[in-house]
């Protein structure tokens, strides 16, 4: 009963994080298209698109933190 595992919740919040990122992006490809989006994207101005690259980017660190810290863990 002591030896129970801890929770790895920074892979669960990577994952989360990546789907919370992937709305926008297929929502605007949806209404606007692809065409549009590419240009939301290089547009100098801050859009939801670049912010969601960032996300992507958060996630995927978030998880491979999980990764490792998990591994030390057990």
């Amino acid at each position: 009963m002591g030896d129970s595992q801890r929770k790895n919740w920074f892979t669960a919040m990577g994952v989360l994080f990546i789907i919370v990122a992937t709305i926008p992006i297929v929502r605007d490809l949806l209404i606007f298209g692809p065409d549009f989006v590419s240009d939301f994207f290089t547009s100098p101005d801050l859009t939801s698109e670049k912010v969601s690259t960032a996300m992507y980017g958060i996630g995927g660190f978030l998880i491979i933190l999980g990764i490792r810290v998990g591994s030390y863990v057990r």
